[in-house]
């Protein structure tokens, strides 16, 4: 299993919540994944998405 680096230890072209000086917040008003989406609790996927007729 591989390591896993937080994100605001990152560089900021590598995560949203990288950079700045020392330890600082993240600076955006919710956490974002390494992707830019929005992480912890919100929907990511679409409400009418194609392929909802295959989910039970």
């Amino acid at each position: 299993v591989r390591p896993t680096v937080r994100g605001v230890a990152q560089d900021p072209h590598s995560h949203p919540h990288g950079g700045g000086e020392g330890r600082s917040g993240i600076g955006m008003p919710s956490p974002k994944s390494p992707w830019g989406k929005p992480a912890r609790g919100q929907k990511t996927r679409r409400s009418r998405k194609y392929s909802d007729k295959y989910i039970i």
